[in-house]
């Protein structure tokens, strides 16, 4: 522990502890689909996986360009007909199969990766694991839709167009719900994922942006407004309408749709921008900071692994080929070295035994001469004794 404690204050990177399944399948499939780093079949599946979800967001892209659109014939309430969109796609339309496709994958990967996940409450909680699920909730309410949408003329008129007129903002909010699809490329980025942590550790500078934000466009809208409020050609007809105004002049974005015409309103307009560009400059290289650290500590991680790849020959994260040839390359180092340790050990056993035959053979040679030596030493003190 205090070892542990040492190596955190000095800056060393702890690392991330990852939780296995117990079941062996379980452990093969969870490394499979979660870590495309353990095996050359897990970097498969990832690439699988990352090509699926830019062919669903190419597709979601392409099917709104005009020429790919379809339109219906609506019944108003006033007996009128009306052309618009066909929010409702057909089963034989190609973007809907491949569509169907790509959900066919994404619910199979999801599944997979519940039923072998160490623990079902962690895999809940997770952030990542909650996108996948709203990346295929839309198909399947589609999928319902176009069902229940085959037989409208069992209805009456005026229901039927009621529920079209609903079931039409309904498909439009689900289809705007599927382009937060491009953030299940965060599993697979790296990029994505230290944006994340950067974000997730800035919350408290970005609270206080949006808080000074909030601010100055009270301020400067407020006092636009009154600048403006005796001239004929004023843009700002009240004070909620100056909102926008203020928050595209303190963001430095200035579209031009209001802008002040009146010479105090030009200044109070001056004073909007240069408050916005130091609003937005002061928490900022806070959040350039945590951005470098995170950056720094991926990278650093990442050096680290690739050091250590070589001494970690038992790792679970390497099931596949490269996991054997390192144990095998590991298994044969170890015991040429033993093979090399146990010739040593042999080799001084028997010196030993020749350095200890050399020193019995000088005992037997010098023993005649230890006694009168040994008999002279006892009179000698006997004498000095009775002296």
């Amino acid at each position: 522990m205090a070892f542990n404690k040492f190596r955190e204050d000095e800056g060393f990177i702890k690392e991330e502890e990852r939780p296995l399944p117990k079941h062996e399948l379980k452990r093969k499939l969870w490394l499979l689909f979660e870590y495309p780093e353990s095996s050359q079949g897990a970097r498969v599946i990832a690439i699988v996986s990352v090509v699926v979800i830019l062919l669903s967001i190419f597709i979601f892209c392409l099917e709104t360009l005009p020429e790919f659109k379809h339109y219906r014939l609506f019944n108003t309430t006033n007996n009128m007909t009306r052309v618009m969109e066909d929010e409702v796609p057909r089963t034989t339309d190609p973007f809907f199969i491949i569509e169907t496709c790509c959900i066919i994958w994404f619910t199979f990967e999801l599944l997979v990766r519940f039923l072998a996940c160490p623990s079902k409450m962690a895999f809940c909680r997770d952030a990542m694991n909650s996108i996948d699920l709203m990346a295929i909730i839309p198909y399947f309410i589609t999928l319902a839709t176009v069902v229940s949408g085959q037989r409208p003329q069992e209805r009456p008129a005026n229901e039927r167009g009621n529920n079209q007129a609903m079931s039409l903002a309904i498909l439009r909010v689900i289809r705007l719900v599927r382009v937060f699809r491009i953030f299940k490329l965060s599993r697979h980025s790296k990029g994505l994922q230290i944006l994340g942590r950067t974000l997730k550790a800035s919350m408290r500078e970005l609270g206080l942006l949006i808080f000074f934000l909030f601010i100055g466009v009270i301020l400067f809208s407020s006092a636009v407004y009154y600048a403006e409020a005796d001239s004929e050609r004023s843009f700002f007809k009240s004070i909620p309408d100056a909102f926008w105004w203020a928050v595209v002049t303190m963001t430095t974005v200035g579209y031009g749709d209001m802008r002040p015409v009146g010479v105090w309103g030009k200044l109070v307009g001056s004073l909007c921008a240069i408050a916005g560009v130091l609003t937005i400059a002061l928490p900022v290289p806070v959040i350039v900071s945590n951005f470098n650290y995170f950056y720094h500590r991926e990278t650093d991680q990442e050096e680290m692994q690739s050091q250590n790849f070589n001494h970690v020959t038992s790792c679970p994260y390497l099931p596949g080929t490269v996991g054997a040839k390192l144990k095998r390359d590991s298994v044969s180092e170890s015991a040429s070295d033993i093979m090399e340790l146990e010739e040593g050990m042999l080799l001084s056993v028997e010196n030993h035994h020749v350095q200890l035959g050399n020193y019995h053979q000088q005992l037997q040679q010098k023993k005649p001469n230890c006694n009168p030596l040994h008999n002279n030493n006892i009179n000698a003190v006997s004498i000095e004794t009775d002296v």
